[in-house]
C-alpha cells in the first residue's frame, strides 16, 4: 500500500530539501510580499492538509483491504453452498424417482393385511418409515441449502457493492492528497533560496523554543525502560533511518508517519491500527511524564501525525514529503498526547 507521487510532487520534494539549509539574516519583505512568518504558516498549513488527506487515504485503504478479504471469504462460502445445493438437488432427484417407483407398489398397510408373516410385514413397515424420514430430511436439507445459498448471494452482492464504493472513496482520497501536495509544490517553487532559508530558520527557532518549554515543564523528568516489545519496535524504527517519506507507504523502502509506527509495532509482535487517528482513538493513553521508549506521541488536535518515542525527549518520525525518516525533538510538532501499544 504505497502512494504514487506524480512528477510535479517529486519536484516539490526536491525543493523542500532546501528548506533545511542554514539561514542568513531575515530580510525585510518587499511591499506586497508575504512575510517569512506568513510563508511558514502557509507552508505548515499545506503540509498539515496533505497529512490529513493522507491519513484519510490510509483509513480508506485499510477498510478496502478488509472489505476485499470479506468479499473473498463470502465468494468461497457461496461456492461451497452452491456445490452443496447441487448435491442436495441430486439427492432430491433420486428421491423423486424412488417415490414414483414406490407409488406403483402395494401399500405397506395392505401388505400387512395379506401377509402370511405379520411380524415380517411389520419389520418391513419400520424400514419404510425410516425411508420416509430420510426422504423428509433430504427435502429439508435441499430447502435449507437453497435458502443459505440465496442469503449468501445477497450478502456477497452487498459486500461487493461496498468494496466498489470504498474503491471510489479511495480514489477521491488519493486525488485529495495529490492536490494538497501540488499546492505545496507551487508555494515552494515560488520562493527564492533566501526565502526558503529564512522559513527554515524560523521553523527551527520555533521547534527549539517548544522543546525548551516542554523540557522545563517537567513533563519529561522521568525516564523509564521500554518493555520488551517496545524495545523491538524502537530497534526496528531505528533501522529505517534515512529512508524516504512517501504518503500512503508502510515499508519496507518508504514510509509515512503512521506506516512507520504501525510497521514497527507489528514487527514487535503487537499489531496496532494503521492510522495515527485510530492509534490515538483505540490505544491506551499514557501521561507524558510516564513515557517510555516505544510509546507513540500523537500530534495536532486532529491526531494527524505520529512518532515513536525514543527517550530523553527525542522521537523517530517519518516527517513529510521531501524528507527522510529521522530523529527529531519531541516538540517538533504540537503534541496532542501519547498512547502505549500492548
Amino acid at each position: 500500500m504505497s502512494g504514487r507521487l506524480p512528477l510535479l510532487v517529486c519536484t516539490a520534494a526536491t525543493v523542500a530539501g532546501a528548506v533545511l539549509a542554514p539561514a542568513p539574516a531575515t530580510a525585510v519583505p518587499e511591499p506586497g510580499e508575504r512575510s517569512v512568518s506568513r510563508l511558514l504558516t502557509d507552508l505548515q498549513r499545506l503540509y498539515r492538509d496533505a497529512e490529513r488527506a493522507t491519513e484519510t487515504y490510509n483509513a480508506t485503504e485499510e477498510k478496502l483491504r478488509k472489505q476485499r478479504a470479506e468479499v473473498r471469504r463470502l465468494d468461497g462460502e457461496l461456492a461451497r453452498a452452491r456445490l452443496s445445493l447441487h448435491d442436495s438437488r441430486g439427492a432430491a432427484g433420486r428421491l423423486a424417482r424412488q417415490q414414483y417407483q414406490d407409488s406403483t407398489e402395494i401399500s405397506s398397510y395392505v401388505r400387512l393385511l395379506l401377509a402370511r408373516d405379520p411380524q415380517h410385514a411389520l419389520d418391513q413397515g419400520h424400514v419404510i418409515g425410516q425411508l420416509a424420514r430420510e426422504r423428509a430430511e433430504t427435502v429439508g436439507r435441499l430447502t435449507g441449502t437453497e435458502r443459505k445459498a440465496d442469503g449468501l448471494a445477497r450478502t456477497a452482492r452487498t459486500a461487493l457493492d461496498r468494496q466498489l464504493a470504498l474503491a471510489e472513496r479511495q480514489k477521491k482520497a488519493r486525488d485529495a492528497v495529490e492536490g494538497r501536495l501540488k499546492e505545496v509544490e507551487e508555494l515552494l517553487v515560488s520562493l527564492t533560496p533566501a526565502q526558503l532559508s529564512q522559513v527554515a530558520a524560523l521553523e527551527n527557532k520555533g521547534i527549539d523554543k517548544a522543546q525548551r518549554t516542554l523540557v522545563t515543564s517537567g513533563a519529561l523528568s522521568s525516564e523509564r525502560k521500554p518493555s520488551r516489545a517496545g524495545d523491538r519496535a524502537v530497534r526496528y524504527a531505528l533501522r529505517q533511518l534515512g529512508k524516504p517519506y512517501q504518503w500512503g507507504a508502510e515499508g519496507p523502502r518508504t514510509f509515512d508517519c503512521s506506516g512507520l509506527t504501525s510497521r514497527a509495532w507489528d514487527h514487535a509482535g503487537t499489531p496496532i491500527p494503521r492510522t495515527s487517528q485510530e492509534q490515538w482513538a483505540r490505544l491506551p493513553r499514557v501521561p507524558l511524564k510516564e513515557l517510555r521508549p516505544g510509546d507513540l506521541v500523537i500530534y495536532h488536535r486532529d491526531a494527524t501525525h505520529v512518532a515513536l518515542y525514543l527517550g530523553k525527549g527525542k522521537v523517530i518520525e517519518a516527517p513529510r514529503t521531501g524528507e527522510k525518516i529521522k530523529v527529531s525533538p519531541m516538540a517538533a510538532h504540537p503534541v496532542l498526547g501519547a498512547v502505549r501499544p500492548g
